[in-house]
């Protein structure tokens, strides 16, 4: 591994959830422990996650159910990012995200809808609420993606993500969405104001190539890939430049860490 010429000593670590620390609700093997070893050490913890699945407090019940010590204000949600932009410009959301996710837009106004919002939401991927959503978009409303994730894993295998969905609204209405999670830059820059560091300080783990690592790194971040969840052989050769260190999981990616505190 070739070291930065601009090398500095490490202050926070970006932890994916989903594929990283726990699948479905299955720890990765070793993470309770490995996530203990990292907090013991001298850098600041934060969980930054796409999943439009559930609200962050049923998030943060799996995750205390798997017995990894996390507390709420340690997690950003691309729930919580779309949800600043809404706020921000005062759109009336037609929110396509499941209905374990809806708490986390508790009183946002989403009468008479003048912009589309879409996450991961099987239940609601029909060709009815599909076809409402292209009708608006035509008609001049916003197509805000919570993220544009290709696909994920399930405890049964891969599953299709947003992103296939997004694309398709964009394709039929000639339109690109805002994208608001993972890999954008913008999401990474927040989830790094309140720690007091800049992007060359810290260090992203995932298990998703472009969402995680690639758009850690556009962001100036290093990323640290790892061979769990969505992992597919070859995903490191997928984004250039490529992951600072492919490891086998997070608790591989721990150890490296630690190992090299004064050299990232």
């Amino acid at each position: 591994m070739v070291a930065r010429p601009d090398k500095r000593a490490l202050k926070a670590v970006l932890i994916d959830l989903s594929g990283t620390l726990h699948i479905d609700d299955t720890a990765v093997p070793g993470a309770q422990e490995a996530l203990k070893k990292l907090r013991n050490a001298s850098v600041t913890v934060k969980f930054v996650t796409n999943t439009t699945k559930e609200s962050k407090r049923n998030l943060l019940e799996r995750l205390h159910r798997l017995n990894f010590d996390v507390q709420e204000n340690e997690i950003f949600t691309s729930l919580s990012a779309a949800r600043s932009l809404i706020e921000q410009k005062n759109h009336r959301p037609l929110l396509l995200v499941e209905d374990s996710a809806l708490e986390d837009f508790t009183g946002i106004d989403t009468s008479e809808p003048n912009a589309v919002v879409i996450g991961l939401a099987p239940e609601h991927f029909n060709y009815q609420t599909l076809n409402k959503a292209f009708r608006m978009i035509l008609d001049g409303a916003p197509l805000i993606a919570i993220h544009k994730a290709r696909y994920y894993k399930r405890k049964d295998g891969l599953a299709l993500g947003p992103g296939p969905f997004v694309t398709g609204l964009e394709y039929a209405t000639d339109r690109k969405a805002s994208v608001v999670g993972k890999p954008e830059k913008t999401f990474f820059m927040q989830a790094l104001s309140d720690l007091g560091c800049s992007p060359g300080e810290a260090v992203m783990i995932g298990d998703d190539a472009r969402d995680d690592v690639g758009g850690a790194q556009n962001a100036g971040m290093l990323g640290i890939l790892v061979r769990s969840g969505k992992y597919r052989e070859g995903d490191e050769n997928k984004i250039s430049p490529p992951p600072h260190l492919t490891c086998d999981s997070f608790p591989d990616a721990v150890e490296h860490i630690l190992q090299n505190l004064g050299s990232y």
